[in-house]
């Protein structure tokens, strides 16, 4: 129920979800949705936390390592892009836009979920800066929320075309922390 919801999210934001579509891509029925949920809003609040539990499991669990913050950081990319590819990548990104400036418990869900991984992406830069392994450059905080947006923004216009998606997360991210880019031959996928 959660990924039809996610999906949902992503395709049609939150004003525009449709708990009845939600239900039957889910294989349930509307009654069950409401049984389950109690509204819209507890609905999304839910998709959520099931995004950053999701994400954190097989993608975020990467920011824990911090004896390489690049290769780290190029990980986090790449594993970002697989984890796109369930046609989620939208779901923060709508959420965040449509509730930005309200003080709105699912806009407030979504920011702290990515307060969450900037400071984790700037832990990272600044480690990276302190061993000289990325450049220097604009203020670690600034560079985090950069490097997601840029990633987040190429996942979102690649939308379901997978072909060399991990291989331009790469190439992107690299670009961002100021790194030398990627040959075609080491990361394609």
């Amino acid at each position: 129920m959660l990924e039809a919801a996610a999906r949902g999210l992503s395709r049609d934001g939150y004003a525009n979800l449709v708990l009845e579509r939600v239900a039957r891509e889910a294989g349930y029925t509307r009654g069950a949705l409401y049984h389950l949920f109690a509204n819209k809003e507890d609905l999304a609040l839910a998709v959520v936390g099931w995004v950053e539990e999701t994400w954190f499991a097989e993608v975020g669990h990467l920011l824990a390592y911090d004896t390489d913050p690049v290769g780290t950081l190029v990980a986090l990319a790449r594993g970002h892009a697989v984890y796109c590819r369930r046609d989620v990548a939208r779901v923060m990104m709508n959420l965040a836009v449509e509730f930005s400036g309200q003080q709105h418990p699912v806009g407030r869900a979504v920011e702290s979920v990515g307060r969450r991984i900037v400071a984790d992406c700037t832990r990272l830069i600044s480690a990276g800066r302190r061993s000289g392994a990325i450049p220097p450059g604009p203020q670690p905080r600034l560079l985090a929320a950069a490097f997601l947006g840029a990633l987040d923004g190429l996942m979102i216009h690649l939308s379901g075309q997978t072909r060399f998606d991990v291989l331009l997360a790469e190439r992107v991210v690299r670009g961002v922390l100021g790194l030398p880019p990627v040959s075609a031959s080491t990361g394609s996928s």
